[in-house]
C-alpha cells in the first residue's frame, strides 16, 4: 500500500481518450476522493508554468493522456516520466488543396507549395511535427520525399500555454492564445499563399466540407499502421516517476479508470459520441467523420506490440527530423506494473 496522495494533477488533449471520458463521467474525481485525493486540471490553472506541464511534464504527481509528441519530447529531454499505456484511435489525416489548384493526387504535389505551421514561442512544435509526418507519409505512398515539394513556413507567434483553458457546458477550449494558430494553414491555403496543407481530426473533416477542399489523400485510413502512426496514433498515457514511486496505488487507480471508460464506451456508442464531441469541441457529425462510426470501440488503452511498434517508429521520425534532443527507447520508457495490476483487478471484479 502506497502513501496517501494529496493532489493529482491531470491533463488531456481535446481528442478521444479514456481519461477524458472518465473525467466527464466523474469517475476519476469520485474514485480519488474516496482515498482523500483532490484532482485538479493543470490546463485550467492560472499559473502558466503549471499549464506548460501539459507539454513538458515537469509537474509532480500528474497524469497526461493525449497526443504523444509532447510526452515523447519530455522523455527525450530527460523528464522522469513513465509510459503506462497506449490508445490507438485512428483519425482522419488529410492533405488538403483547393479545387482550382489542380492537385488531385499525391503525385500532383511534386514541386508545389506546402504550408507548414511554425510556432515561434513553444518548447516543442508538435503541430509542425505532425504536419511533416503526415506530409512525408503521404509522399512516401507514391515514392516521393519532402525534398520533392516546396515547404512554406507559416509563422505563429502565440505560445501553447498563454491562457488557461476555458470550460463551458462541459467543453474545454484549450489555450485561448492558441486559437488563432489553429487556422493559420487554412487561411494561407484559402488565400492562395500555399497549394496544400495538412490537417487532422474533426477540424480537418469540417474544414474540408465547409470550404469545399479537395482531400488529396487521407493517410489516417491507410492499411499500413506505420503510415497512420502520428501524434494521435497511438496516444500516450503517462505519469511522472514520483507518482509511480511514492503513490503506486494512485497510478493503478488511474489505469483502472481508463479501462473502465473504454469498457463503458464500447457498450454506449451514442453517449460516447456525445462525450467525444465535447472533448474535441466539435459536433457529433464531425466526430463521426473524423474518427469513424465505431469510435466507441477505438478507445482501448493497452501495451500491444502494434502500439509499441507504431510509437517507436514515430519516435524515430521525430529524432530524425531533429524535434527531439535525444533518441527514445519506448520499451525502456514503459512501466507495465500499474497496467498489469489494474487488469488483474478488472478480471477479478
Amino acid at each position: 500500500m502506497s502513501k496517501k496522495l494529496e493532489t493529482l494533477w491531470y491533463t488531456r488533449c481535446p481528442v478521444p481518450t479514456g481519461l477524458g471520458i472518465a473525467l466527464q463521467k466523474g469517475w476519476l474525481e469520485e474514485s480519488f476522493k474516496a482515498q482523500g485525493t483532490v484532482i485538479k486540471s493543470l490546463r485550467e490553472s492560472n499559473d502558466k508554468a503549471v499549464r506548460e506541464s501539459h507539454f513538458d511534464h515537469t509537474l509532480e504527481n500528474s497524469v497526461r493522456h493525449g497526443g504523444n509528441i509532447p510526452a515523447i519530447w519530455a522523455r527525450s529531454a530527460g523528464r522522469e516520466t513513465r509510459l503506462l499505456g497506449l490508445s490507438w484511435s485512428d483519425e482522419t489525416q488529410r492533405i488538403l488543396s483547393l479545387p482550382e489548384s489542380g492537385i488531385r493526387n499525391v503525385k500532383d504535389l511534386k514541386g508545389r507549395r506546402i504550408g507548414l505551421p511554425k510556432w515561434e514561442n513553444v518548447q516543442i512544435d508538435f503541430s509542425r511535427a505532425q504536419a511533416i509526418r503526415g506530409l512525408e507519409n503521404a509522399l512516401k505512398t507514391e515514392g516521393l520525399t519532402v525534398d520533392d515539394v516546396e515547404i512554406v513556413d507559416l509563422a505563429i507567434g502565440a505560445g501553447h500555454s498563454d491562457e488557461p483553458a476555458q470550460r463551458v457546458a462541459g467543453t474545454q477550449l484549450f489555450g485561448g492564445g492558441r486559437s488563432g494558430g489553429h487556422n493559420t494553414e487554412l487561411v494561407a491555403l484559402i488565400r492562395g499563399e500555399v497549394d496544400a496543407i495538412f490537417l487532422k481530426g474533426a477540424h480537418a473533416a469540417q474544414a474540408a466540407s465547409q470550404f469545399g477542399l479537395v482531400t488529396v489523400i487521407d493517410t489516417g485510413v491507410h492499411p499500413d499502421p506505420l503510415i497512420r502512426a502520428n501524434n494521435g496514433t497511438p496516444r500516450t498515457l503517462t505519469v511522472d516517476l514520483n507518482l509511480i514511486d511514492n503513490y503506486f496505488d494512485s497510478a493503478v487507480l488511474i489505469v483502472e479508470n481508463v479501462l473502465r471508460a473504454q469498457e463503458w464506451a464500447s457498450a454506449h456508442p451514442d453517449e460516447t459520441r456525445r462525450f467525444l464531441a465535447r472533448e474535441t469541441n466539435a459536433s457529433e457529425y464531425w466526430v463521426t467523420a473524423a474518427y469513424g462510426e465505431n469510435a466507441h470501440h477505438r478507445l482501448d488503452t493497452n501495451l500491444s506490440e502494434q502500439n509499441i511498434k507504431g510509437l517507436q517508429d514515430f519516435t524515430d521520425f521525430l529524432y530524425r527530423w531533429k524535434f527531439l534532443p535525444n533518441p527514445v527507447d519506448v520499451n525502456q520508457w514503459i512501466d507495465v506494473r500499474p497496467f498489469d495490476a489494474a487488469s488483474l483487478k478488472a478480471k477479478a471484479a
